[in-house]
């Protein structure tokens, strides 16, 4: 499998090209123009990629749903990671990384373990315990703000892939080049409008205004779109 790859080749290798995750989903979800009308679904990876996936659901008028994925953060580093482990136990090692971290198994089963207990209570606090949807057959759109490693990314895809799903789409408002070639082998199309080339990516540099989400914020969007009924906090 080799994806087909849509950019806006106006915005490869810039800076600051959305003025937030609102701008950069909406930008995004006109270039998703093609779906409309499919049997298709959203699926966003909190909490980034929420906004762009709520975004994308309402332009196309598609169904709405989320794929816990966490990254597994680097023992002394949280803010960096070394792979990524999915609710169902789809975990995805970065192997250079953890190599040139020596990392043991005792170690990285021990940072799994911490991000299962947290994949859990994102569950509970952002889907409200509803059953998961429906996948087999449909074409599923795979959001995020966008690919740094690209290994929560590929967590997500190994979930979504068994639930046998008729196409994957990931759509992101920006990724860099190296990651784009990672994930190229693992979906059908990527839908990407800022690609950007070189040794060093930062998903920040994109927006002009980029921050984390905190739980209150993510639970007040999924609340305001209507994805959460009750403020089950």
């Amino acid at each position: 499998m080799a994806a087909t790859v849509i950019e806006d080749p106006a915005l490869r290798n810039r800076l600051g090209v959305f003025k937030d995750r609102d701008e950069a989903g909406a930008l995004l979800a006109r270039s998703l123009e093609s779906l409309r009308g499919r049997d298709a679904i959203v699926l966003a990876i909190p909490s980034g990629g929420i906004p762009i996936g709520l975004a994308v659901a309402a332009h196309l008028n598609l169904p709405f749903d989320l794929l816990i994925i966490r990254k597994l953060p680097i023992p002394g580093n949280p803010e960096a990671g070394f792979g990524a482990i999915s609710l169902e136990g789809d975990v995805v090692l970065n192997r250079p990384m953890v190599r040139m971290l020596g990392l043991s198994d005792v170690q990285i089963e021990r940072q799994a373990e911490s991000v299962r207990e947290e994949l859990k209570t994102r569950d509970r606090l952002f889907r409200g315990g509803r059953p998961p949807a429906e996948l087999r057959g449909r074409t599923l759109i795979l959001t995020d703000d966008g690919l740094a490693s690209g290994y929560t990314m590929m967590a997500a895809i190994r979930q979504a892939r068994r639930e046998g799903p008729a196409e994957i789409v990931v759509a992101v408002p920006t990724a860099s080049l190296h990651t784009i070639d990672l994930l190229a082998g693992e979906v059908d199309r990527i839908v990407c409008l800022n690609i950007r080339t070189g040794s060093y990516f930062a998903v920040a540099e994109a927006y002009k205004d980029w921050y984390d989400l905190s739980r209150d914020e993510v639970v007040a969007l999924l609340r305001e779109s209507g994805f959460l009924a009750d403020d089950l906090r």
